[in-house]
């Protein structure tokens, strides 16, 4: 009997392996032979989901709400998402401008599917979020990556954007408070960024989705909220994720023009349907009920962030910037003369903890720590780190 060989598509065959969920796989594989590892990979929040909103998800299984919705969400949600953007963004969305998917990362695919086609080019910055690239390839476009370097904190300037661009350029990803770099983008360098985009009518896929967690001085900008030729190309994501510690839950959610938004209620309709019922009356909550526990999670987060740097500026050979966003610390080990994944791999056998190579994010000069985890875990590892350091 001959047996037909199995091919899968080119599409699927070009995805990159994931370096995070390697590394994570060996750390859970120590952990369960009783080895104490010290993880500073997770990029979700430690915290549990805030009690109301957990009430109310509760209270709509025990109510029977566990039939389809909307595939672009429950209209009560979309329009506090729209009341959210306008009080907290001072952007103004219809409801029908904005669709709830099965979180930003879903959003963003979504986003990305609807705009970008086969000989488009997307810019994206690097360190860039692990799935931006992949996701460009998916829609059978091209990811352009600009290297961004640690002098400038790891941010994109109007000149390197402009420099990348080409007659092809469709979309340019911006992620501010960024993941990995911690990097938040001022009102001026976002300005610049838009003024070349609107140029060429430059799609803008603004990922904000740690827009809470912000610290200092710094401050979050909402991209389509700079202009009206900002707000024509920008297509705003956000979710719940971070911000209400809520990643299991997968919700997330894009505002977007008119016939972007209609684009993707149109694939989300064909591909996934609608988001978990009983999860968007619990995000319902989350927006419009008690934000106390959005303030104690930053604060712990601030805390973390400002212990965790301290320590790391002061171990040589290795450099890092003060992250002003988000929950990671990026690590440059370039002087240690080890790839970030050989770095990694012999940082976690040989000291038990647990960091994500830059490699994964388009940078092998660093890694990313994680301070979503306790304080007592942070201290812990950072001892060891050091040690290891130490050793090269």
């Amino acid at each position: 009997m001959n047996t037909l060989a199995m091919e899968i598509s080119t599409r699927a065959a070009q995805m990159s392996p994931s370096l995070t969920l390697s590394i994570d796989s060996k750390a859970k594989a120590m952990k369960a032979e009783g080895i104490d590892i010290c993880g500073f990979g997770a990029g979700e929040p430690d915290f549990d989901t805030p009690e109301h909103i957990k009430q109310a998800a509760i209270a709509a299984l025990e109510q029977g709400f566990t039939k389809y919705t909307p595939s672009s969400g429950l209209p009560e949600l979309r329009q506090a998402i729209a009341e959210k953007l306008a009080n907290d963004n001072g952007l103004e969305y219809r409801p029908s401008q904005i669709i709830v998917s099965n979180g930003a990362k879903h959003s963003c695919y979504n986003a990305i599917l609807a705009t970008c086609e086969p000989g488009d080019e997307v810019i994206i910055p690097s360190p860039y979020w692990v799935s931006y690239p992949d996701m460009v390839k998916l829609a059978g476009a091209e990811p352009v990556i600009v290297q961004t370097n640690e002098r400038n904190g790891w941010k994109m300037t109007a000149a390197e954007f402009e420099n990348a661009m080409t007659p092809r350029t469709k979309m340019v990803i911006m992620n501010s408070p960024g993941n990995p770099t911690g990097s938040v983008y001022s009102r001026e360098e976002l300005e610049a960024i838009v003024e070349v985009a609107a140029e060429e009518d430059i799609y803008i896929l603004s990922d904000e989705i740690y827009e809470k967690l912000v610290y200092d001085d710094a401050k979050h900008v909402s991209i389509a909220s700079l202009s009206k030729a900002a707000y024509d190309l920008t297509i705003t994501i956000n979710g719940f994720s971070k911000s209400y510690a809520m990643t299991g839950w997968r919700l997330g959610y894009m505002a977007a023009p008119e016939a972007i938004a209609k684009a993707v209620d149109s694939i989300q309709s064909h591909s996934t349907s609608n988001p978990c019922s009983f999860a968007q009356k619990g995000a319902v909550a989350a927006l419009k009920g008690d934000q106390q526990p959005l303030s104690d999670m930053h604060d712990e987060f601030d805390m973390r962030r400002n212990y965790m740097f301290d320590r790391i500026s002061k171990i040589a050979n290795i450099t890092a910037v003060k992250p002003q966003g988000a929950f990671y610390v990026l690590v440059n080990i370039s002087q240690l003369g080890l790839t970030s994944q050989n770095f990694a791999d012999r940082l976690l056998s040989k000291a038990n903890v647990a960091v994500i190579p830059g490699a994964a994010f388009g940078d092998d000069r660093t890694i990313r720590l994680s301070y979503a985890t306790s304080i007592d875990v942070i201290k812990k590892g950072l001892d060891r780190f050091q040690d290891f350091c130490r050793t090269l």
